[in-house]
């Protein structure tokens, strides 16, 4: 079974025992935290649900593994022959997730035989 979740203005494809990292979530380290906007729900006897635009009681649930920052990214800028440089640097904050099972509400169907947390 899998799930197409939204978080953060960003769509990430997850299954139970998968480890994702999405924009930065206000939460504690080991926290259980359910993640509502849930998209598509793949892999329930060979079909999916679509979601107008999310299901209804469907929930993801996952644990908060860490709060890592990303690379850095460099922004440069440059004109010639008018010695204009610009450098700007970023690093985005970022949760790591571990995905620990998928809920669909309509059916009452669980992933409850996921994984030990990672």
């Amino acid at each position: 079974m899998y799930a197409v979740i939204e978080t953060g203005g960003r769509q990430y494809r997850v299954t139970p025992g998968e480890v994702i990292e999405v924009n930065r979530l206000p939460a504690e380290v080991g926290q259980i935290i359910d993640l509502t906007n849930v998209l598509m729900v793949g892999g329930i006897d060979g079909g999916c649900l679509v979601g107008r635009p999310t299901l209804p009681g469907a929930v993801v649930r996952a644990r908060v593994a860490a709060h890592p920052r990303s690379r850095k990214i460099l922004v440069l800028k440059y004109k010639p022959k008018v010695r204009y440089r610009r450098h700007k640097s970023h690093r985005q904050d970022l949760t790591r997730l571990v995905i620990r099972d998928i809920i669909v509400g309509t059916t009452g169907e669980s992933t409850a035989g996921a994984p030990a947390d990672h």
